[in-house]
């Protein structure tokens, strides 16, 4: 359906709830992975500082992400974290109608909004798991943006089901932040260069803790490419990004990703199998590293966890989504037992305010 009113804020982002007087609570609100960046990526990027006086020379990193995938350094942009990529899409791409499958994550459309596009909205819905059905997305879209696993939702779609929604003259978008984060990565389509129209977007900020530095980068067609660099700013992302960039696609940092990935599913079965057993309606099977789940009288909740000292997601922000859907951050165990415990009581003092 065609949407000319945005609805729900799309600026919201799980960081405002830790801001300000969320400062100190305990935070399953934000997906970056917790302890991080590691030790070893600090020196990394620390010992670019010396360095700061000449102009960032991103060819290393660009050499290295392409390396990475298998791919040469034409069909890879490295970016300012992946929100910058939507940015560049949104402005460089000429587009008649831009569709984006929700729920998922909000900036893709907020970009295309500011940049005067009219955007078109498919939303999946919680009775089929939130699981995407090719078939409804409009066959005249000529841009399509997925994200997957899909920010909030945390479902995993097949790479051959994403694959489906290619055509000549379509531009497919597939935001893959949270994809190091899937055992073996399985579904991912960074690195295919068999996908007609396809630009895969990862973030480097997620798995190793570097949202405050901003890098990330765009796996595509040189032709896309090119007209997605020709629209960023003269050296876009700054010398210790590109450090931290070379840093985190070396077999070190994969080997490491891949076992922080087998973690989080540790984790997250923990989170679920808590939540569950509180009567609470999860969105499965989970994959990312977070939950969407259903809570009855989820704004009084959340706020109720907050008096308690945690901050989790809203989900009214989110199209397709109510107040009753919090996402929830996989943490270690003993944070989720902490978190169950306030959740209980919350859980208690909404029923008795009803």
């Amino acid at each position: 359906m065609r949407t000319e009113d945005t609805g729900p804020d799309l600026r919201h982002h799980g960081d405002a709830e830790v801001r300000d007087d969320g400062a100190t609570l305990v935070d399953l609100a934000v997906n970056v992975r917790a302890h991080t960046p590691p030790h070893w990526l600090r020196e990394e990027i620390a010992a670019s500082l010396s360095s700061l006086a000449a102009y960032p020379d991103g060819r290393a990193a660009r050499a290295a992400v392409a390396a990475r995938h298998g791919l040469p350094v034409e069909r890879v942009l490295l970016t300012a974290g992946a929100a910058e990529a939507f940015v560049l899409l949104a402005r460089a791409l000429k587009v008649r109608r831009p569709v984006v499958v929700h729920p998922q994550f909000t900036e893709p459309e907020a970009a295309l909004r500011d940049a005067g596009h009219t955007v078109d909205r498919v939303l999946l819905r919680a009775e089929d798991g939130f699981r995407l059905d090719p078939a409804a997305v409009p066959e005249d879209a000529d841009l399509v943006v997925i994200g997957n696993p899909t920010n909030p939702t945390s479902v995993l779609h097949p790479a051959a089901t994403i694959a489906h929604l290619a055509r000549p003259g379509r531009t497919l978008v597939v935001d893959e932040a949270f994809m190091d984060a899937v055992p073996g990565e399985r579904e991912a389509l960074a690195g295919r260069t068999d996908v007609p129209g396809l630009v895969v977007l990862r973030s480097l900020t997620k798995t190793w803790g570097l949202a405050g530095l901003r890098i990330g980068y765009v796996l595509s067609a040189p032709r896309t490419v090119t007209a997605l660099e020709r629209a960023q700013p003269l050296w876009p992302v700054s010398t210790p990004a590109l450090a931290a960039a070379r840093a985190c696609v070396s077999p070190r940092a994969l080997a490491e990703a891949e076992q922080a990935a087998a973690r989080i599913t540790a984790d997250r079965a923990h989170l679920v199998a808590g939540l569950t057993a509180q009567g609470m309606r999860v969105v499965e099977p989970p994959e990312a590293p977070f939950v969407l789940a259903r809570v009855p009288d989820g704004a009084a909740v959340r706020h109720r966890l907050r008096d308690l000292g945690y901050a989790v997601r809203r989900g009214d922000t989110f199209p397709g989504l109510g107040a009753d859907w919090l996402r929830i951050a996989v943490r270690d165990p003993a944070t989720v037992d902490g978190f169950l415990g306030a959740l209980r009581v919350a859980l208690a003092s909404a029923r008795e305010a009803t």
